[in-house]
């Protein structure tokens, strides 16, 4: 990619010039019996022992990464990109499982901090392999320049362009014809964790009503709040929850049936195991599913299943799979979701890395019924932590999910205070919406009423932090109104709006009694590419009563 970017002899093709041996290992140039040069580092001793080339970073700048590897025997290695800082710390950049016989592609990135050189590498922990590395490439990005791929990507997976023409009722164009045009809905899902303070605030209510048209409830469904004592459920403020969302019209996630981290059971569950442990979770989730079957447009199934395995320790291995299908069969409305921490935000957690993700929720869907009718979404939740989002790590991630063909939601949004949070915050969300893959994004934020203290959006009185005025701007930017716009001398106005319901009026100065109004959904269609929506309004006078009707027609 890029040409290899700032890679000296990423192809190869000159053998080792540019490159030298990190560590203890032995590299050579190589080439394949189909003429393919790369290089293959043996002798290995430690995981880091591999090939390495010294490039400089500027602070601020964003730098995507992707190259080729094999190892020479085995088929599930881990090898990570790696960069060694002046300081003398490793970064790791991206994962990917290589095997013997096929090239696998690390994607990944980095955003510098400093200014200075860094030392690139490769990583794989079974050191009596040897790594094959081809097709090298680290390339920058000013911040203006990865705003401006932003940009262009948000114009073209979150708008369409549309034609209108205005007609006399005898269908010749109506020049001059004014089209004003006022987004009602949103397109795309934005939206903000609630929890049971919402009940006791008026102000809570009408702040988040005014705003976000999805939500997840961060603790009321989960299992230690239903249900603290064995045999004693409790539904009454999640009941009251979802009575106060389906009166404003707002979606619910459902967050969760079951957490796979032992820390987050019911006190009661804790120590259960085998039938005992299986009873009691056949009971929840006919229990939480069936209340709520028809209310929710999603699922977090088992909360957090790479990095802990409480049903898988205790329950086997493809306990995760089977309370997918359980959740379909009882209400197979929702899309089911695997949700996980550290996929997109933290490079350096290989457990719940992107290839990782991946790899378990196509085992989840190869598990027999599995396939037959269920959606499955993949839930990435997005707690960054303090100091610059690597950006470019996040991209890649994203890209990498993409390739499965499922519906990716960041689902629990939040960045950890910093004198730049709101900053940081911005950049995040920005990414997510330019991503095409991603369907929708629920914030873990709110006010500090309501006790969000980490990504605080409204103090105690209600009014904005800046990071409330970022999540205000961008409600705002990723919306379509248009106050009023003439239309040509045949007729016609185009514009590119953003997905979503519209409210369309028409009205000519020198048309009597000529005002028209209509809705229309602007929507993506299925493929690649949109075609241009055209909508076609005839204002057609009505002589008796001296007023008009609008007759619309949409190809």
């Amino acid at each position: 990619m890029y040409s290899g970017g700032i890679i000296s002899n990423p192809e190869f093709n000159l053998g080792i010039s540019g490159w030298s041996a990190f560590g203890h290992g032995a590299i050579e140039p190589r080439v394949s019996k189909m003429g393919n040069r790369f290089i293959a580092v043996r002798n290995r001793m430690q995981p880091q022992d591999s090939i390495s080339q010294k490039v400089q970073l500027v602070k601020g700048n964003l730098y995507t990464f992707s190259a080729w590897v094999q190892v020479s025997s085995g088929s599930n290695e881990t090898v990570a990109v790696v960069f060694q800082t002046h300081d003398g710390n490793f970064t790791r950049g991206g994962y990917t499982v290589a095997k013997h016989g096929c090239w696998s592609l690390i994607k990944g990135g980095i955003t510098a901090n400093y200014s200075g050189p860094v030392e690139l590498l490769f990583e794989c922990g079974n050191t009596s392999v040897e790594i094959w590395v081809d097709s090298v490439s680290l390339q920058p990005f000013t911040k203006q320049q990865w705003m401006s791929q932003q940009d262009l990507r948000i114009e073209k997976a979150r708008k369409r362009r549309v034609r209108f023409r205005i007609a006399h009722g005898n269908r010749t164009g109506l020049e001059g014809a004014k089209v004003s045009i006022k987004q009602v809905r949103a397109g795309f899902p934005f939206g903000c964790g609630m929890n049971y303070h919402i009940l006791e605030s008026e102000g809570y209510r009408e702040w988040f009503a005014s705003r976000f048209p999805v939500t997840t409830f961060t603790n009321e469904m989960k299992w230690y709040s239903t249900e603290k004592q064995e045999g004693h459920e409790n539904y009454t403020i999640p009941d009251a929850m979802v009575k106060f969302a389906k009166e404003h019209n707002i979606s619910i996630r459902g967050h969760n049936i079951f957490w796979d981290n032992p820390k987050y059971q019911p006190e009661w569950v804790k120590n259960l195991t085998g039938d005992k442990l299986r009873v009691a979770a056949e009971q929840r989730i006919n229990s939480v599913v069936s209340r709520y079957a028809g209310d929710l447009i999603h699922w977090d199934c088992v909360n957090e299943n790479l990095h802990f395995r409480f049903y898988e320790d205790n329950l086997g291995e493809n306990a995760t799979a089977m309370y997918f299908g359980k959740t379909h069969s009882l209400d197979p409305k929702p899309i089911i979701f695997m949700n996980e921490y550290n996929t997109i935000e933290y490079s350096d957690d290989k457990a719940a890395g992107p290839v990782n993700f991946k790899k378990k929720i196509e085992e989840i869907l190869s598990f027999p019924g599995n396939n037959e009718g269920l959606e499955a979404g993949i839930g990435v939740q997005g707690h960054f932590g303090s100091g610059q989002p690597n950006l470019a790590y996040m991209r890649a991630s994203l890209d990498i999910l993409a390739t499965t063909g499922l519906p990716i939601w960041l689902t629990e949004v939040s960045v950890a205070r910093d004198p730049n949070q709101a900053q940081h915050l911005e950049d995040v969300l920005r990414e997510a919406y330019a991503h095409p893959a991603v369907q929708g994004i629920i914030m873990f934020a709110g006010p500090a009423a309501a006790g969000f203290n980490d990504t605080t959006l409204v103090d105690l009185s209600f009014n904005n932090t800046p990071s409330g005025d970022v999540v205000d701007k961008l409600i705002r930017e990723w919306k379509s109104d248009v106050p009023g716009a003439g239309t040509d001398s045949e007729g016609f106005f185009e514009t590119s709006l953003f997905y979503g319901e519209y409210e369309v009026s028409v009205t000519h100065p020198h048309t009597k009694n000529s005002y028209a109004s209509s809705r229309i959904d602007v929507a993506k269609e299925k493929g690649e590419e949109n075609e241009v929506l055209e909508k076609t309004f005839h204002l057609i006078r009505e002589p008796a009563r001296a007023s008009s009707q609008v007759q619309e027609f949409s190809k």
